[in-house]
């Protein structure tokens, strides 16, 4: 049985995995710079960090299993390959990033100490976290993200009933898809497929006794909740970010920004308790991104308890060793990695939501060879010191957004469906 209590504390645990260094740190930027467009962007950078993201739980709410699910009609090579190329970098990049993120915004103003012992400290302690995975739930569920969600409201409220409602202009070329693209970068939509197997194996945990259908509902109702609240504060981040227009220059920084944004609205005291708000933001997306990887690995492993302590240890050495970079550089790195990766994972999720006569095993294959053809000029372009001649592929529609793999995957899908038809009725 589903209670109230069971869905918010579910829901919690999801908005809080979700919500980590990159959820944080660039709505208030994307509205700074969005100026009287805020809207737009906004509406697209919850398309790609909100939406899709939420459709990814849903998916997993159908499936009940883990990642390995969500390509296997593609075939169990493809999906193999892919759960490998989405651990990795889900470990390499944004699981780092939360470590770089903690330092330099909750760390450094208030001690003078390394961003190697930062790193050290930060994952010994998701370490201990992902070795008591079971506690994880009511944990992140009743403590941790009611702490957060409190304090990004008092931010929000603050500035949103101390400024006029007066925007610049907005300093984007194309608002929309410039907003999903910066969603790319909170690496949501490979959250959805990475911690929502975490959610699912802790609610298998935890409610034992529980049908199918019970844990199905429970996971959708609390994804439409994460989903709600995430929409309300990414929104409210990027209006805060808007409405502070000039009192900071053009140039500044993601975390240099959403400190400003804690001093305006909260004072002196504001540094602390933005950096009690970094730190658990970041911590318990990084505990759900160690925690899944692990999950998978023991899984292919024959569900072995050695392989989960080992894959977790891997884990949270590449933290160390990663995230004793700049917040900056670790999102330049993970450009061409998400430009490739995330038009696979979004049309897998959107495919794995569809009813089974739309989503047959040939439409999942003929999707996504060409979602994989159609990204490949978008992962090159987005490599440093690497840039094909526009005109080479300045026929494909969307391109010069970087998202010619939209419209390719759309018209792939409807002519595969309709060649797959006969089999249907």
């Amino acid at each position: 049985m589903n209670t109230t209590k069971d869905i918010l504390i579910t829901a919690f645990a999801l908005f809080s995995l979700f919500f980590g260094a990159g959820n944080l740190i660039l709505p208030p930027l994307l509205g700074f710079k969005s100026g009287n467009l805020w809207g737009l962007v906004t509406i697209g950078f919850c398309i790609s960090a909100v939406v899709i993201p939420i459709l990814g739980i849903l998916a997993h709410a159908k499936l009940q299993g883990t990642i390995f699910d969500f390509g296997k009609k593609v075939s169990p090579t493809f999906s193999l390959v892919y759960s490998f190329i989405v651990y990795a970098i889900s470990i390499s990049l944004p699981s780092p990033r939360t470590a770089s993120v903690t330092h330099e915004m909750a760390i450094t103003p208030f001690f003078n100490s390394t961003s190697l012992t930062t790193s050290i400290i930060y994952f010994s302690l998701v370490f201990i976290f992902v070795l008591n995975r079971s506690k994880i739930l009511n944990v992140i569920g009743k403590i941790l993200t009611p702490a957060i969600i409190l304090i990004l409201l008092l931010i929000i409220g603050i500035l949103t009933f101390s400024f006029d409602f007066s925007f610049g202009n907005t300093l984007f070329t194309s608002p929309f898809t410039d907003g999903i693209l910066e969603g790319y970068q909170t690496f949501d939509a490979i959250g959805a497929v990475v911690v929502g197997g975490v959610i699912i194996v802790s609610i298998q945990i935890k409610n034992k006794e529980d049908s199918y259908e019970t844990k199905k509902t429970l996971i959708r109702k609390a994804g439409w909740v994460a989903g709600l609240a995430l929409f309300l504060i990414y929104t409210g981040l990027a209006v805060s970010g808007a409405l502070v227009h000039n009192f900071f220059d053009s140039e500044i920084s993601r975390t240099a920004l959403l400190t400003g944004l804690s001093s305006l609205s909260l004072g002196n005291i504001g540094n602390l308790f933005l950096s009690i708000l970094v730190s658990l933001a970041c911590f318990t997306t990084a505990v759900g991104i160690v925690t899944g990887t692990a999950d998978f690995i023991k899984s292919r492993c024959n569900n072995s308890s050695q392989a989960y302590i080992i894959t977790a240890i891997i884990g949270c050495l590449l933290g160390i060793v990663i995230g004793q970079f700049n917040v900056g550089y670790i999102i330049a790195i993970a450009l061409p990695a998400l430009m490739f990766i995330y038009p696979i994972t979004i049309v897998l999720i959107l495919l794995n939501n569809l009813p089974e006569k739309y989503a047959s095993n040939i439409v999942f294959k003929s999707v996504v060879i060409a979602t994989i053809l159609f990204s490949i000029p978008d992962f090159i372009n987005s490599i440093p010191f690497i840039s094909l001649k526009p005109t080479i592929f300045s026929w494909i529609p969307l391109q010069k957004y970087s998202m010619g793999w939209v419209l390719p995957a759309l018209v792939v899908f409807i002519i595969s469906n309709w060649l797959a038809k006969p089999t249907h009725e």
